[in-house]
């Protein structure tokens, strides 16, 4: 049997994959709030599109708004969608030991049965995107989105406790059963186990801990983890335990990280409470990585910490106020498929 490696997110990309929002509360209710959706995943669409293809799900009744909004490079494929965060909904990408592409086709049954979602069409666009290239479908019975995951290419995955063990996602399921389904499809050997994510990712539109808002890692051996220093942020507490226990921490070769904290935006609430803006949830393209930026005067020393962990490739920031307000960052609307 092949055996499957989940590249990190550094390695040669072959193209992006993202969804187009077209309904629901990601799209918005009032005019207002429909055109900075469409704004916003064009921009992160149109930034990407400069290092990389991208490839754009997007509903039938959509394609014509899409393409106005998009770079006409931008690839569109029609097809049923409920939402538009591509990272949880799409397959997870990986290689096999002889070199093939395989994509896992994790459950997805809406952040563990959120009331608010649906997930009809998005449960088949995991299936859907393979379809469109070489890969080998890999199905797997565990429920887990990509943003739940990051890896370090040599074995080691972050996680968090909340999000893979959550009841409404796999309630019957130990830390044992859910490292060993990763291991025989994204091929890690070696798992970190976050024991919650940040404050607000538990509030009606959150997922319950989804780690790429908390912690990535860079390169072998490094990990950048998001840093609140305000004492009246109650992700104060979260970050202080979550660097106590990431120092500790032991990566799959038995080596420590250095752990490099990349600081929380300086404003603390919207008008729902704690914001969770974060400067970890972006992607790494080929030659760049973009960005998320907020208007804040921390923007500028979170860039420049980015450009450090990944020398020699551009940082390109992108406005995700609209993105968070939503729920999500750069990396929940898009999906890397590893150049084979």
């Amino acid at each position: 049997m092949t055996g499957w490696r989940m590249p990190a997110e550094t390695a040669p990309h072959e193209c992006t994959w993202m969804a187009w929002p077209s309904q629901g509360y990601t799209l918005g209710d009032t005019p207002e709030e429909v055109a900075r959706a469409r704004l916003t995943w064009a921009a992160v669409a149109n930034a990407v599109i400069e290092f990389e293809p991208v490839r754009m799900v997007v509903v039938p009744d959509d394609v014509a708004v899409a393409r106005r909004h998009l770079h006409p490079d931008v690839e569109l494929i029609p097809a049923a969608l409920d939402d538009a965060w591509m990272r949880d909904i799409g397959p997870t990408f990986v290689i096999g030991d002889d070199g093939r592409l395989g994509a896992v086709d994790w459950v997805f049954n809406g952040w563990g049965a959120q009331p608010w979602a649906s997930w009809e069409h998005d449960a088949r666009i995991g299936a859907l995107v393979a379809g469109r290239t070489p890969a080998e479908l890999i199905p797997s019975s565990l429920v887990n989105e990509g943003g739940g995951i990051h890896v370090d290419g040599l074995g080691t995955v972050l996680l968090t406790e909340t999000v893979q063990l959550d009841p409404g996602r796999n309630p019957a399921l130990t830390r044992a059963d859910v490292e060993a389904e990763l291991s025989r499809t994204i091929g890690t050997t070696h798992a970190i186990w976050l024991p919650r994510g940040l404050t607000r990712d538990y509030d009606e539109f959150g997922t319950r801990g989804h780690v790429d808002i908390v912690a990535t890692i860079p390169a072998p051996g490094v990990l950048l983890l998001h840093e609140q220093g305000d004492p009246a942020h109650p992700d104060h507490a979260v970050s202080a335990e979550l660097r106590e226990l990431l120092s500790d921490a032991r990566d799959a070769r038995g080596e420590r990280f250095e752990v490099v904290g990349v600081p929380a935006p300086r404003r603390l609430s919207d008008a729902e409470g704690p914001v969770d803006w974060s400067y970890i949830n972006h992607l790494v393209v080929n030659g760049g990585v973009i960005a998320c930026t907020y208007d804040d005067e921390q923007d500028e020393r979170a860039l420049g910490i980015l450009a450090d962990a990944y020398p020699g490739r551009r940082v390109v920031g992108v406005d995700a106020r609209p993105l968070f307000d939503r729920g999500g960052g750069i990396h929940c609307i898009t999906q890397q498929q590893p150049a084979v």
